[in-house]
């Protein structure tokens, strides 16, 4: 993979907008390969496509493609906030790559993708809507929250520069297809919040007390709930299942890496 854009693509534009576009859509398109499937390349669709940017001809996943310059931040500013919420529980729902670059070098920084099966409502912010004297009134707009996402949710082929492993790329999107299996929006959220859970404990291995620590949290997070650690015993038996994690002893849990 080549971290730099073909900048001569861009002579032809005046727009600054329109410039980064073409830049970050050609280079994925040349550079990007497949994180379900692993094909070496994916495609790019027409521009009249409404919902996805790119897709894989030979497993039809879809991604949609957002582009950011200096860094990658805590938020990724999206579309209108009605139209992605519907979304979240559509079939054509697709995956997200975001791209981080440098203006000055015109290089990726970072490149990430997010599957689709990690959006849910929670990370999903619901901006001010435009003000009575913009040309859309009223319109309101979204920011996608990177910082509500499980790490594991965040599959880098390009980190701070440096090129992740293909292997480590498809292994890592592998692992957590299981959550596409749950339907249920408000399941699936549960599922995210423990798992986030388990990240924040930063080991390897752990203790369901160490789980249990976050039950204030949910609580809150889940006000009509009145049995969070039922709640928590229940998801950790799914990610069990699941093989994400490993159950060693009576209280006693290993993340699988």
């Amino acid at each position: 993979m080549d971290l730099s854009f073909n900048i001569k693509l861009a002579d032809n534009y005046t727009s600054s907008s329109q410039k980064i576009r073409v830049l970050t859509e050609d280079w994925v398109d040349r550079q990007v390969y497949c994180p379900n499937c692993g094909k070496l390349s994916i495609d790019r669709y027409g521009n009249n496509k409404p919902v996805a940017d790119f897709y894989c001809e030979n497993c039809k996943e879809e991604y949609e493609l957002k582009s950011k310059k200096d860094s990658m931040g805590k938020k990724i500013v999206d579309g209108a906030y009605s139209k992605m919420i519907e979304r979240l529980d559509s079939v054509n729902n697709p995956n997200f790559f975001f791209l981080n670059y440098s203006l000055q070098s015109y290089k990726v920084e970072n490149f990430v993708v997010i599957p689709k099966h990690f959006f849910v409502p929670e990370i999903i912010e619901k901006r001010k809507p435009l003000s009575e004297d913009a040309r859309r009134a009223g319109w309101v707009g979204c920011n996608i929250l990177l910082q509500n996402i499980p790490q594991s949710g965040k599959i880098f082929y390009v980190k701070d520069g440096n090129f992740e492993n293909k292997e480590d790329v498809l292994k890592n999107w592998q692992r957590t297809l299981f959550l596409r299996e749950e339907k249920e929006i408000s399941a699936k959220g549960w599922l995210l919040d423990v798992m986030s859970c388990i990240e924040r404990i930063k080991k390897q291995n752990f203790s369901l007390d160490e789980v249990y620590a976050f039950e204030k949290e949910l609580k809150i997070k889940h006000p009509d709930n009145n049995f969070i650690k039922d709640k928590m015993r229940q998801k950790l038996q799914v990610l069990r299942d699941n093989n994400y994690i490993e159950f060693i002893s009576p209280g006693k849990y290993k993340l699988v890496i």
